[in-house]
């Protein structure tokens, strides 16, 4: 059967598009590949331009990394989402916007929507105290104060809400200890009033804690990887505990898995995936990762689904503790 003219021709320019596109995904990237961070400056970002300037030298291309800040990380995810899905836009995927916000209703999405390139750092919390506090010298010893005192304890995990105050809530629900969370807009009022003896213990990074060890008695490390306790110099932590705090792997702490558009081509995703192994690989970039306190993570792509799909299942764990602080705080009013 003949083929009509106008057919002909749709056919032929049907063949040059695909021609076109299998050209422009071999040769890929041909320009600079953004990575969208959703936080403003800070230790995190620096962590995220270490890598992205390792993986851009994996690629041959330049890889900047772009601040997104807003909306509790969905303004990012959002930005990176309304770009085309070819590669050239990474997100930084945070567990905030990545698995927190969904969990708590303030994200259409979830993890399960996007296609994983690399697990990149994790930051692990902390509960710290001052050091010359006299009331108790450990965890244990303020959670037996605690439940002498119910309500009395001050502390702050930040704001309210956010991943450090559900990860906190759920410790203290576990035993059976009810305290205050006192809000802040900034992480340094907090640990300045926690120095001053406003608050009883406070939430620490790990970049106030590099700040200004000496001033910090690091009661508990909120994570039971071994990279995390190092960050704090051999704290206790959570796996040091006799309690089973329902915790564990990522759940507990910030961390970031770079991801692009589930529509992606597979040879993009592949390159940009191969990039990231090889720059998350090298010991120049490591060194400087843990230098800041962050820890490397080693999870590829395959591992994606098993290592933060339980996340999300625990967090809607803490997120019933947050629920269980509030009734608690309640009733002793």
């Amino acid at each position: 059967m003949k083929l009509s003219r106008p057919l002909k021709t749709l056919a032929a320019a049907t063949m040059l598009i695909a021609a076109s596109t299998s050209a422009s995904i071999a040769e890929f990237p041909e320009r600079t590949v953004e990575l969208i961070h959703p936080w403003g400056p800070g230790n995190a970002m620096s962590v995220s331009q270490l890598i992205a300037k390792a993986m851009g030298e994996e690629l041959g291309v330049d890889m900047p990394v772009i601040s997104t800040p807003g909306a509790a990380g969905t303004k990012g995810q959002k930005t990176a989402m309304s770009r085309p899905a070819d590669g050239y836009t990474v997100f930084d995927g945070y567990v905030a916007p990545l698995v927190l916000q969904p969990v708590l209703g303030n994200a259409d999405w979830t993890y399960s929507d996007f296609k994983p390139l690399h697990s990149a750092v994790s930051n692990a919390f902390a509960i710290g105290g001052r050091t010359d506090e006299t009331r108790w010298s450990n965890f244990e010893e303020m959670m037996e104060y605690g439940r002498e005192h119910p309500g009395e304890l001050r502390y702050s995990s930040g704001s309210r809400n956010n991943l450090p105050h559900m990860v906190i809530a759920k410790v203290l629900q576990s035993y059976g200890v009810v305290a205050q969370n006192i809000p802040y807009t900034q992480d340094g009022n907090a640990v300045k009033d926690l120095k001053s003896g406003v608050l009883d213990f406070s939430f620490i990074n790990v970049g106030n804690y590099i700040q200004d060890k000496p001033a910090f008695n690091i009661m508990l490390v909120l994570s039971e990887l071994p990279g995390a306790k190092a960050s704090y110099d051999g704290a206790p932590s959570i796996a040091d505990l006799d309690i089973d705090l329902g915790l564990s792997g990522l759940a507990p702490m910030g961390w970031t898995w770079w991801i692009v558009h589930k529509d992606t081509p597979d040879e993009v995703t592949g390159k940009l995936r191969a990039a990231m192994d090889a720059a998350m690989q090298r010991p120049d970039v490591r060194e400087a990762i843990e230098k800041v306190g962050f820890v490397p993570l080693d999870w590829d792509h395959t591992q994606y689904d098993e290592v933060v799909g339980p996340v999300s299942d625990q967090l809607s764990a803490m997120g019933n503790a947050l629920k269980w602080e509030e009734d608690e705080l309640k009733k002793l009013r």
